[in-house]
């Protein structure tokens, strides 16, 4: 008998050895982990539009969501070999396999919304997008992936002191992990289709995301408390694998650019509007939102910044780089 994985990853080749479909149509599939409500998924369907309006049908991306062809890691990884066309990944998952865009990951990074939009979509931004691409992985375009906070069962995280002893799922990224220690908690990676009965189970006691994340996932059905510290805003990157993305032509390869472009911009005002939207919702359903002072957070990570001037100093530089945008 096929052991699951393996049968897993056999019905995975089969679907992708091929890109060409009927009648000379170009097809690329894009797998991601988000449910089809999140506007992150929205956003890619608005893509995958306007490339076969682009393209009039010789370009179509078909969408698979909801982790129906793996984890965020996986789906990377299937774009390295060629497997899979694109995905949708956190920058901070991104940064296992291009280290330098770890540093999207610092908290509290951004000195507000206008700061991060002028660093992501200035030169330091496209230098970030670029640095995968000796890894196979192409970055097309950031989408705002909001302000990550903390959510928890038993007690609202008003100061890092609140989160001592705490299990709390983290994203798999060394900086994220080291920031949930730099505040005395216990990081825990558990993958997002997980998490839901992690927290249930009580593998973890909380975790951190955005407001639409929060609530497209239910989490908040088992955590009540929500803190909104903001302690970091990690864009995503709509990525594509550089080994389907080099067998393209000039012109097919502009219709995509084009039309993840248009997809930001389209993706950012749905993404205001699910941020307030997520958070009313959330309240009626009976969880506590409130809004802790983030002086003692900033304090708290500090120690980060300065360990990554000794042994990040070429990291650190681009720190500097991104505190100096105005």
């Amino acid at each position: 008998m096929i052991n699951s994985r393996f049968s897993t990853f056999l019905f995975i080749f089969l679907l992708f050895t091929a890109c060409n479909g009927p009648g000379g149509v170009r097809l690329i599939k894009l797998g991601h982990g988000l449910g089809v409500t999140h506007p992150v998924h929205e956003a890619m369907v608005f893509m995958a539009k306007r490339v076969e309006e682009k393209s009039e049908g010789k370009v179509q991306i078909r969408i698979y969501p909801n982790q129906q062809l793996g984890t965020e890691r996986e789906l990377v990884e299937l774009l390295q070999i060629g497997s899979l066309g694109m995905t949708k990944v956190s920058s901070a998952t991104l940064e296992s396999f291009a280290p330098k865009i770890q540093v999207l990951s610092m908290p509290y990074l951004f000195r507000d919304d206008a700061h991060r939009e002028k660093v992501l979509k200035g030169e330091i931004g496209r230098q970030l997008l670029s640095e995968s691409e000796e890894f196979w992985l192409k970055g097309l375009v950031y989408y705002d992936a909001g302000k990550r906070s903390f959510y928890t069962k038993t007690k609202s995280v008003e100061s890092p002191e609140d989160l001592k002893g705490l299990k709390v799922r983290t994203l798999e990224s060394n900086m994220a992990i080291n920031m949930i220690k730099s505040f005395g908690s216990s990081p825990t990676p558990v993958s997002y289709g997980e998490l839901y009965t992690a927290l249930q189970q009580g593998i973890v006691d909380g975790a951190e995301n955005n407001p639409p994340s929060l609530y497209t996932s239910r989490h908040y059905e088992v955590c009540k408390f929500y803190s909104m510290n903001e302690h970091t805003a990690v864009p995503d990157v709509v990525i594509v694998s550089t080994k389907v993305w080099n067998t393209l032509d000039d012109e097919e390869k502009q219709w995509i650019q084009e039309a993840a472009d248009e997809s930001a911009v389209f993706q950012y005002k749905l993404w205001a509007a699910s941020v307030e939207e997520s958070l009313k919702e959330m309240e009626k359903a009976g969880v506590t939102i409130t809004y802790p002072d983030p002086t003692p957070f900033r304090q708290a990570v500090e120690s980060l910044y300065e360990s990554f001037k000794i042994t990040e100093p070429e990291m650190y530089e681009m720190v500097e780089r991104i505190r100096r945008v105005e």
